[in-house]
């Protein structure tokens, strides 16, 4: 009876330890909550909603769309905000536990010590607090202590003003341990103390802030007659906390690549008089002593450490801010307006291997492939000339495009000239970005699509479909090698990969997806789909024909109820049998579209007529939301969705510039109007097509008469400017553009 008993009590403390541990848990998590709510300044509220529903496996395209009400409205961005956030934080406290329990087995945790790692905010204060107690490699410190010369320096640090140093030191003496001499015991106290005051969580946050505030990046050139890149660099200085971005990670690169000699450097004398007070109590036998321990301390110790710290923590600002540019560049990339309805002839232009072509029907599907060598050293004009008008006639091209790679604008003014021939057609011209083609084009995914072609002959079709459906062929090349940034080689790899990830997920579920002609490569970015469901979806597809309705996709292998939540609203089907399935409206709400008919007094078949636009127009969502039972922001979208049904949002946005004829760097005087397609966006300007062979640059200082913070806050890629003409640089082939009207 008492043995049960005595099981009864230690079951009643286990879970007595289990509620404590779930206790705790709620705290942590609330005051996770509570940060995120003040950081973003976004109502507490909708913080818990939202990290609720992305435990339950939801995904933030779908919040975002379909789960409005609950949020609040909050847009994708701020999703991830929170969800980056939260990820962060997080691992924060899970480090926090761990490094408490660390100090704890070395039965050195005190309470002033957990409260101050419980309340750090950040990974560094944690580790700052760590510091001190992490398992060192062999430092002077530690050999010190070893020869037993820790209370010599206790002893110093107690600042003593009666005695003579040397003969307590001379205590200390001990030829087995390796001190031979009273002047040895007070340097190995001096390096015990020094360690303790660079490992001083205090001290070291303060010098990290001074260094950031007060610290100059200075670079200079390993080599004053090499020519490089980085000449504007060879003499350079900037304070730390001015540096931009694209700045800093230029400085990086010379750097890596041997270039640049770079060093920080700051005033000192501060951080001596800052250290010693934290230190030095008054008058004392020792304060030389200590005073030399200061200089050390920040010299061997700090500034090293310090600078590595600050400069890795300039970077990764300076990373994140070429992620965001890179990011928004493919985002509006891979937004462009598709050209609908057109046959295309691609064009992959080379030297001496010839231009591949490929000419594709207005459903991207492949007709012929052919190749012409119109470009030097071959110059097979007339011969190029009559494959290209064999091909336009046989299939009734209206459109050629043109990769922008190698013998690009050569293959440009052939083709210029040959429009120019033909008179009995309307026929123009494109140039559009191929990076990535080459990628896609040797992938696995191509040489399925077509196994019987070379490289190059797939890389052609690659660049004729870039027009027709941008996203849907963008899609199928791993995002960063899709050049629309700066400086993508130089950031972290995996923080890039995730960001881009993102923004190609968002941009396919804001576009939506017809499940019946997508590929795995479009599907795998569908809200809840990953690539195994992607690949299962095509191959049932394959097996049983078309989706007739949404509720097919259930029948799919391994795509489950959760799934089926998250992706179905994103998917089309266009003649499926119930017109509400090529619309963005969820099937939860479906009977949310019944009841707004039955009030209408209308038919479904009724979707897409001018009747029912008409009468949609007239309804005020605020009154019909609570007959209906549905949220206003939902009913809201069900109603943009219902008057405007199989929408492409990307079709709102201006169409590309189709040309007929080349310009030449010749051609262009100063002053000269001219329009232009934005190709990528940078911190300092951005690059514009006008139709010469390099892209033209407006710079920042450019583009508005008004302060402009970032490029990105006047044009995006893929937009039509007006610029012009500013100087041209005949040498370099470079020409200055502005956006300011002479």
């Amino acid at each position: 009876m008492a043995k049960e008993q005595t099981i009864q009590t230690e079951q009643q403390e286990e879970r007595q330890a289990f509620e404590l541990t779930a206790e705790m848990k709620a705290a942590i998590q609330e005051r996770i909550l509570k940060q995120i709510a003040a950081e973003l300044q976004i109502g507490s509220g909708r913080v818990k909603t939202t990290v609720g529903l992305l435990d339950e496996g939801n995904t933030i395209p779908f919040i975002a769309r379909y789960r409005k009400e609950m949020t609040g409205e909050l847009d994708e961005n701020q999703l991830r905000d929170i969800e980056e956030r939260l990820t962060y934080l997080r691992n924060l406290e899970n480090r926090k536990l761990e490094v408490i329990r660390l100090i704890d087995e070395q039965g050195k945790l005190t309470g002033e010590l957990r409260s101050a790692i419980e309340q750090a905010v950040k990974l560094q204060e944690v580790e700052d607090l760590y510091r001190p107690y992490r398992q060192k490699r062999k430092t002077r410190a530690s050999v010190a202590k070893e020869k037993g010369l820790e209370p010599l320096a206790q002893w110093i640090v107690s600042q003593p003003r009666q005695g003579d140093m040397l003969t307590e030191a001379s205590k200390y003496i001990n030829s087995d341990k390796g001190v031979q001499t009273a002047e040895e015991a007070v340097q190995g106290a001096m390096d015990i103390i020094a360690e303790q005051v660079a490992d001083d969580a205090k001290i070291r946050a303060w010098v990290r802030k001074y260094t950031f505030d007060q610290g100059i990046l200075r670079s200079e050139a390993k080599n004053a007659e090499l020519e490089s890149v980085y000449e504007m660099y060879y003499s350079y200085q900037e304070p730390v906390r001015k540096l931009p971005p694209h700045r800093i990670l230029a400085i990086n690169r010379g750097e890596r690549e041997d270039v640049l000699k770079v060093t920080l450097e700051v005033p000192v004398e501060r951080i001596h008089d800052y250290i010693g007070k934290q230190l030095l109590k008054g008058p004392s036998i020792v304060r030389d002593t200590l005073a030399a321990v200061v200089e050390d301390a920040y010299k061997r110790l700090l500034a090293p450490s310090i600078e590595r710290e600050v400069r890795g923590e300039m970077t990764e600002k300076a990373e994140e801010k070429a992620i965001e540019v890179f990011a928004e560049n493919l985002r509006n990339l891979l937004l462009q307006p598709p050209v609908k309805g057109k046959v295309v002839l691609g064009v992959d232009p080379a030297f001496r291997t010839g231009c591949k072509l490929a000419v594709v029907d207005d459903t991207g599907k492949m007709l012929e492939i052919a190749v012409t060598y119109p470009t030097p050293p071959n110059n097979k004009v007339a011969e190029a000339k009559a494959v290209f008008k064999r091909l336009i006639d046989a299939y009734g091209v209206e459109l050629i495009v043109i990769g922008n790679g190698t013998a690009s604008r050569e293959t440009e003014q052939f083709v210029a000239g040959l429009i120019g021939e033909i008179k009995q057609r309307k026929l123009a011209y494109l140039i559009v970005n191929e990076a990535g083609a080459s990628v896609y084009s040797a992938s696995k995914l191509a040489q399925s699509e077509f196994p019987d072609l070379d490289v190059a002959e797939r890389s052609a079709i690659s660049i004729a479909r870039r027009v027709q459906d941008p996203l849907a062929e963008l899609v199928k090349i791993e995002p960063k090698a899709i050049g629309v940034g700066q400086y993508q080689h130089d950031v972290s790899q995996k923080r890039l990969e995730e960001s881009l990830t993102f923004v190609v997920e968002s941009a396919v579920n804001h576009v939506g997806v017809d499940v019946n002609t997508a590929s795995p490569s479009l599907l795998s970015y569908v809200s809840g789909i990953n690539s195994t469901l992607a690949k299962n979806i095509v191959k049932y597809r394959d097996e049983n024909g078309k989706f007739e309705n949404r509720q097919q996709m259930q029948k799919v292998p391994r795509l489950g109820a959760k799934a089926f939540e998250q992706c179905v609203g994103f998917l089309r089907i266009p003649d499926g049998a119930n017109p509400l399935d090529n619309t963005p409206i969820h099937p939860e709400s479906y009977a949310v579209v019944d009841r707004l008919f039955k009030e209408l007094k209308l038919e479904l078949t009724k979707l897409g007529s001018e009747e029912l636009k008409s009468m949609l127009q007239r309804l005020e969502p605020e009154e019909l939301a609570t007959k209906l039972g549905v949220g206003v922001p939902t009913l809201r979208d069900i109603l943009d969705s219902l008057l405007r049904p199989g929408r492409d949002p990307r079709e709102e946005l201006e169409a590309p510039i189709f040309r007929t004829d080349v310009l030449q760097l010749e051609d262009l005087t100063p002053g000269m109007e001219l329009k232009g397609t934005v190709r990528n966006v940078i911190d300092f300007g951005a690059f514009v097509d006008i139709g010469i062979k390099n892209d033209g640059l407006v710079h920042i200082s450019q583009m508005s008469n008004s302060y402009v913070k970032h490029p990105m806050d006047v044009v995006s890629v893929g937009d039509v400017v007006t610029v012009w003409v500013l100087n041209i640089d005949t040498k370099k082939g470079r020409v200055g553009l502005t956006m300011k009207k002479p």
